[in-house]
């Protein structure tokens, strides 16, 4: 069920109607927009008594949400969902076409230094970087953990960069939500219910990659999960599928940006380097991503790939990062969007030199 509320109701009519909706034992979801405020209810089995709702203060109207993700369909929200970092004029979603890029893992303080000023250099606002690894060999690198968001830390601090990072557990959420900006949850865990209701109980955005093999509805019900439990910041991203193909590690699968757009108010995003899982592949599937209506990218970028402990055949190089960045912003034009560049990017590109 969905409350509709006037455009012109009060702050306190809006609390009246939430409080009303918990003392039925149900939860409210209260949703601003751009006019008028609405508020979902979910814990509920079956119909909701519209009648008591609809006669109450500043309420429009009470309407049924037939989609099994309601707080995620543009039922409940006609605009789309912005998010905003505190302190800076970064955001996902909107006009603007967020840039995030890093390493796959933090290998290091100098490594992780060295990509982040070639990033900002370029003009990213994000950076991304693994400090817990799932790898399918439990021989291989598993990421440094803590120390690795401390030097993430350190460069959001030095040079204004938000910090996106993944959680693969729920040990490592609670310190990701101390250190990060964004908690990722990566492709292997969407259907960890568990944890993405962790997530969604944290007051930090959740980046939410999609399945190995997941279905539109299914990745849309992951997101509910974390809308569920009060946390209404949550990205979407595609980051590819298994299928048959065998001339890329997997599928990317850009029709999905149109068609979560036609029926979610979330943000999503592109991971064109997990998507291809080959260097050469991910400048042409960014452009390609851009321009479906991506509302971003997420792009491992690494200053000696064939060094790298992780993922070094899909990170791309920092030259090929500003190559992308700047072929991006044309495409972006075109739709009437922009890609924004860090303030002073030189400025703090050069911060991190002197840091190092």
């Amino acid at each position: 069920m969905l409350v509709v509320m006037k455009a012109q109701a009060t702050r306190e009519e809006i609390q009246a109607v939430c409080d009303h909706i918990e003392a039925l034992g149900y939860r409210a979801h209260p949703l601003p927009g751009a006019q008028r405020t609405a508020i979902g209810i979910t814990g509920n089995q079956g119909e909701v008594d519209r009648g008591n709702l609809e006669e109450m203060a500043g309420v429009a109207e009470v309407i049924r949400v037939s989609k099994p993700y309601k707080l995620v369909s543009r039922d409940v929200k006609e605009e789309d969902t912005v998010i905003r970092f505190a302190g800076t004029d970064a955001t996902i979603g909107g006009a603007k076409v967020a840039m995030i890029a890093g390493p796959c893992s933090v290998e290091s303080r100098e490594q992780a230094f060295t990509i982040a000023e070639q990033v900002a250099l370029a003009g990213a606002q994000f950076f991304r970087g693994g400090a817990y690894k799932p790898r399918t060999s439990p021989y291989a690198f598993q990421g440094l953990g803590e120390e690795a968001l401390k030097i993430m830390a350190e460069i959001r601090e030095r040079m204004g960069l938000r910090i996106v990072t993944e959680a693969i557990d729920h040990e490592a959420l609670e310190l990701v939500a101390e250190y990060a900006d964004v908690i990722q949850i990566g492709a292997r865990n969407m259907q960890n219910f568990s944890l993405l209701k962790a997530a969604g109980r944290k007051r930090k955005p959740v980046l939410l990659k999609r399945g190995l093999a997941a279905t539109l509805d299914e990745f849309l019900m992951a997101a509910e999960y974390i809308m569920s439990e009060g946390n209404y910041e949550v990205i979407l991203c595609e980051r590819g599928v298994r299928t048959f193909a065998d001339h890329t590690r997997n599928t990317l699968d850009l029709s999905i940006v149109p068609a979560v757009q036609r029926l979610s108010h979330l943000p999503i995003l592109v991971d064109p380097s997990h998507g291809t899982g080959q260097r050469n592949k991910v400048l042409p599937m960014a452009r390609g991503a851009i321009a479906v209506g991506a509302d971003g990218l997420i792009v491992e970028v690494h200053h000696q790939p064939d060094k790298a402990l992780s993922d070094g055949m899909q990170s791309i190089l920092p030259e090929q990062f500003a190559q992308l960045m700047d072929e991006c912003s044309q495409i972006a034009a075109v739709l009437h969007r922009r890609v924004p560049r860090g303030i002073h990017a030189e400025e703090n590109a050069a911060v991190a030199v002197s840091a190092r």
